[in-house]
């Protein structure tokens, strides 16, 4: 299953080659164009028949994960995050630490040593480290080295009825979608680019979007979903099940409202559930698309995901394949000039 190989890809931010792998493996045959840029960025182009408008597709291909900093003289390593992580999540977590994937655990010092103050809040990363069984320095450093990356240990899977479990949700749902739409033929240029280091700064869109030059920019994100808790509806953020989610606004965009608009009209007249981000906490690709050269009108489509930023989240296969038919319902009304700006 595609999906399960993305989920299982090490592609913490900056070191997104195994994914990247992955996605020139499924697309190759099904763009015209296809080229990896110098920060990493993998850019595919279907031409199409007629010159525009040109659009450019986005899913993010990095993960948050952690990076080897430092190895103490017993052979402990010490690390750092990459992109946002909530630290409480970390402790006792098995992980995969460097090229070889070596097993590791994050550990730290026992409950039964904390003082009371340190047990009612996360230990600071200072406090914590990675076992990878090591006697010492010496034995650590034949296995790994400083700057070394370490993802989860997380294996993916079915979860209750129509759901899956997994790492890295975020952004490898976006990525699936993005594969399966440039399967389709469209008459206009799509230009299909997954991203990198969108987790620490956007940082693979601004150069992807700056030589692309699009007319119009659309991002595939997995989202935070919270709809397990909070009595009010607006508090879960979305809900997984209830289909793809637009955006409004977040922390570095606020969406075109013309796009948000379209594809709302396309998704009743077309009976594809759809649902509104009730956040606007956090940002995405879309931020930096839009402020392209003279500016790029751009809109979020986004799976929900419980748990988003951590060890393991979780999805729905019907709000996947929801997302999959709403972009391509919008796509072909764009190619037939349905939108109007």
């Amino acid at each position: 299953m595609l999906l399960e190989r993305l989920s299982h890809a090490s592609g913490v931010s900056g070191n997104e080659g195994e994914v990247r792998e992955i996605i020139k493996e499924a697309v190759r045959d099904h763009v015209d164009e296809l080229q990896v840029d110098n920060l990493g960025n993998l850019i595919t182009l279907k031409k199409g028949k007629r010159p525009g408008p040109k659009v450019m597709i986005a899913a993010h291909m990095d993960e948050v994960g952690l990076m080897v900093t430092w190895i103490e003289k017993n052979g402990m390593l010490r690390f750092t995050t990459v992109g946002g992580i909530d630290k409480r999540v970390l402790q006792g977590k098995a992980v995969l630490v460097g090229p070889n994937r070596l097993p590791g655990v994050i550990g730290s010092k026992p409950i039964h040593r904390q003082e009371p103050s340190e047990r009612n809040k996360p230990l600071p990363i200072n406090q914590l480290f990675i076992d990878i069984g090591a006697k010492s320095k010496e034995d650590a450093e034949k296995k790994v080295k400083v700057g070394d990356y370490a993802i989860f240990a997380t294996k993916f899977g079915e979860f209750g009825a129509g759901k899956y479990k997994g790492k890295a949700m975020d952004d490898r749902v976006g990525c699936l979608v993005l594969i399966e739409t440039l399967k389709n033929t469209y008459n206009m240029p799509v230009y299909g680019v997954f991203t990198t280091m969108e987790e620490i700064g956007t940082r693979g869109a601004a150069v992807a979007a700056h030589a692309v030059d699009p007319d119009l920019g659309i991002v595939l994100e997995g989202t935070v979903c919270a709809d397990f808790m909070f009595d009010i509806p607006e508090g879960h953020a979305t809900n997984i099940g209830a289909g793809p989610a637009l955006s409004l606004m977040d922390a570095t965009s606020i969406a075109n409202k013309a796009m948000v608009q379209h594809l709302v009209a396309l998704a009743e007249k077309n009976k594809i559930p759809y649902q509104f981000r009730r956040a606007t906490s956090g940002g995405n690709d879309a931020g930096r698309i839009s402020l392209t050269r003279k500016g790029v009108p751009a809109c979020s489509i986004s799976v929900p995901c419980r748990y988003i930023h951590s060890p393991v989240s979780v999805v729905s296969a019907s709000d996947i394949e929801n997302t999959i038919k709403l972009l391509d319902t919008f796509l072909r009304s764009i190619e037939q000039g349905g939108l109007k700006l």
